[in-house]
Order: C-alpha cells, then structure tokens, then sequence
C-alpha cells in the first residue's frame, strides 16, 4: 500500500508539472503531420477563429502541413505579456521555424532572438534587423488602393469611409492607399477616416460603422482585425445598400449581403513560402516584401456577387499598371497629398 502511494504521488506531481508547463506563456495546441521538420505560429490576442489576420497565417501553417508533410504548432495568446515565453517555448519544443504574427511582437521578436541565437524566427508586419530573422512586409497600401477603386465606383451618396484599429503607421498605408483609389475614379467622393483604438473589440466597430453610416456613408472599409467583426454587424442591420468591405481574409461570408468584397492579404502565401524556403536550407533573414506583383495582397474571389464585372476589371486594370510600375500608391497622409491619380 505504501508503495502503490508513493506511485500514484508520483504521477500526480508529474500530472501537474505538465499542466504547469502547458499553461506557461499562453496556450498551444499541436496538430502533428509527418517528417522531422517543424514549423509554429504565435498569434496576436485575438487568436484562431478572428476570421482575418491569425486565421491567415493558420491556413498557410495547414498548407505547409498538406504540402510538405510537417508537423506544426499553434500557440494562441492571451495578453502581450504571453509574446515573449510564447515565441521562446516554440523553438524548445522543436519549433525549426516561429512566425510571430502582428507587429505589436516586434520588441518580443527582438528579445528572443537575440536570446535564442540558434533559433530561426520571422515576423509578419514588422522589421527585426537580426541575422535569425525574416521579416515579412506587405505593400498594404496597393491591395486598399483596389477596393477602393471599387468603393469609389460603387458609392451611390458620394461618402465613403475606412475604420481603422489603431492609428499606426501599418495602418496609416491601408488608409492612404484606400482613399487614393477613391480619387482616382471619384474625385468628388468623401472619404470619413475613424480610429477604433482597438485590434479586437467588435462591439466597439459595430459602434463607429453605425456612426460612419449615420454621416452619409454607403460604403465602409475596415482594417482593424477582430474589431471589424462590428462593422458587418452593422452593414447587415442597416440593410441593402449598405456595403462593407473586408480585409486580410475573404470575409465575404460574415455578410453576403451586403460585402463587395476584400483586400487580401496573403500572410497565409507569406508563412507557407517562408517554411518551404527554410524546410529546403534557405532561410532568408531581412526583409521580404509582398506585393501585387508578389501576389501578397489583392481582391478576394467572391466579389461579382454584389459587384458589378466591370467594377472589378477597372480595379484589375489599374492594378496592372501599379504592377508594371506606371504609378506608385501612397502610404501615408504626406504623400496622398502630393498623389497625382492615373489616368
């Protein structure tokens, strides 16, 4: 009896170590695949399921997955303070690649790199100069200057407006770029710019979308992660006529009523063509950009339901010319103001 005691003590204390160790620096959960070679994500606070920026990343970690049978991890954070043992954890677990997933990780990328030398990191929206880190940038301000060609065309009250999450320079270049494809095909639109001050308070986007209609708009593009869950609340109890715009993912399904369609931004081609490179010894620290011309950004595919064919040639045209380098997007206030549109 003694013995079986000490046994089952044991195993409890054991029990507990590991339920002590899975609940330090936020939670993961593993999905194994084949081979010997492992990729991870951290993801910003909102985590899998914001049907935008993780969920993103997710999919090309899965791609990578099917792909180029690896096994992957996927550690969800609650709070910043989960960054750093997040992003140390994963290569201590057999992580040969960590992707942080947002720039608000970029002080917690540059902690641990320089503390984990022999650990391979990369970063989504941010630049971390250390010979272990990619750094994986978009040219946001090209795929808004798309939608809002298309806002601009579709917009029947001459007001169109952009819903922010926090008033950043990342999303100053979605902002800038947005309403320089307003001006291109309707100059005499307005464009209404507000800052939730949030990445992930849909309640909080639901409210400025609803206030942003209320002064005329017809037409709203969001850029705000979870927040903008609220503006297709709002879009779908305003009813027809009241359009939203996605980012990040394809969001058409939230509401298929009432969305023309989304900026796309491929983090998902980022993650899953930074794990090929790396899987094949060719890991590349610095900075890659990801543009039209990358296929990095660009209009969702569901977007001829509400929106007319024509409006998405015209978008598709002017895209071919920023491709081919007639003209550059702006992507900030500065330069916007000093922005000649094409012709």
């Amino acid at each position: 009896m003694k013995n079986r005691f000490k046994t089952w003590t044991l195993l409890a204390v054991m029990l507990m170590v590991s339920l002590m160790g899975n609940a330090c620096g936020g939670g993961d959960a593993a999905d194994t695949g084949g081979g010997d070679f492992k990729a991870a994500i951290v993801t910003d606070t909102a985590g899998l399921g914001d049907q935008s920026f993780n969920d993103s990343a997710n999919r090309g970690l899965e791609k990578a997955k099917a792909d180029l049978g690896i096994e992957t991890q996927v550690y969800e954070t609650s709070q910043p303070s989960d960054y750093e043992p997040s992003l140390s954890r994963a290569p201590s677990q057999g992580s040969d690649i960590t992707f942080a997933i947002g720039f608000l990780m970029t002080d917690a990328v540059t902690n641990v790199s320089s503390q984990n030398a022999d650990a391979k990191y990369a970063i989504i929206d941010s630049v971390v100069e250390a010979d272990n880190v990619a750094s994986l940038v978009f040219k946001e301000e090209e795929g808004s200057f798309l939608v809002g060609v298309v806002a601009g065309l579709m917009t029947k009250s001459n007001k169109v407006a952009f819903l922010g999450g926090m008033e950043v320079p990342l999303i100053k270049k979605f902002e800038a770029g947005f309403k320089a494809g307003v001006m291109t095909v309707n100059p005499d639109a307005e464009v209404i710019a507000t800052y939730a001050g949030d990445f992930n308070d849909p309640g909080k986007g639901k409210e400025v979308a609803l206030s942003q209609y209320a002064a005329g708009a017809d037409v709203i593009y969001h850029a705000s992660g979870g927040t903008g869950l609220g503006l297709f609340q709002a879009a779908q109890e305003k009813g027809a006529g009241f359009w939203a715009i996605g980012v990040d993912s394809d969001q058409y399904e939230l509401a298929p009523e009432n969305t023309l369609t989304s900026m796309m931004k491929r983090v998902d081609t980022a993650v899953f063509e930074t794990i090929k490179a790396t899987k094949e010894g060719n890991f590349k620290s610095g900075i890659t950009v990801f543009g039209l011309k990358e296929d990095g950004v660009g209009l969702s595919p569901t977007t001829n339901k509400n929106t007319p064919q024509d409006v998405i040639d015209k978008a598709n045209a002017l895209g071919d010319k920023i491709i081919a380098g007639e003209f550059t997007v702006p992507t900030t206030d500065e330069e916007l103001e000093s922005f000649t549109p094409p012709k």
